[in-house]
């Protein structure tokens, strides 16, 4: 059986918050990025391990709720203006 990872286990060491413009924003550490990054190459040539795969899925999950978070933000600051 393969035990799946919480998002929220990146969050303390992967996530940080940046001031951008206006904005504050969610993104990924240069060290979590660069994860996510070499986990997408291995898996375009077909290398990554199970766990592996469930990782990437766990990074690509947390991206997509950062993104739509961060779009949000955006929205409401555009919204304003």
């Amino acid at each position: 059986m393969t035990t799946l990872l919480k998002p929220s286990t990146f969050i303390p060491t992967g996530i940080q918050v940046q001031q951008i413009n206006n904005l504050t924003l969610f993104k990924f550490t240069e060290e979590l990025g660069d994860r996510l990054q070499d986990l997408l190459d291995r898996q375009k040539a077909d290398l990554l391990s199970t766990e592996e795969s469930i990782e990437l899925a766990t990074i690509g999950e947390l991206d997509e709720i950062f993104s739509y978070i961060n779009g949000v933000i955006a929205a409401k600051a555009n919204a304003h203006l």
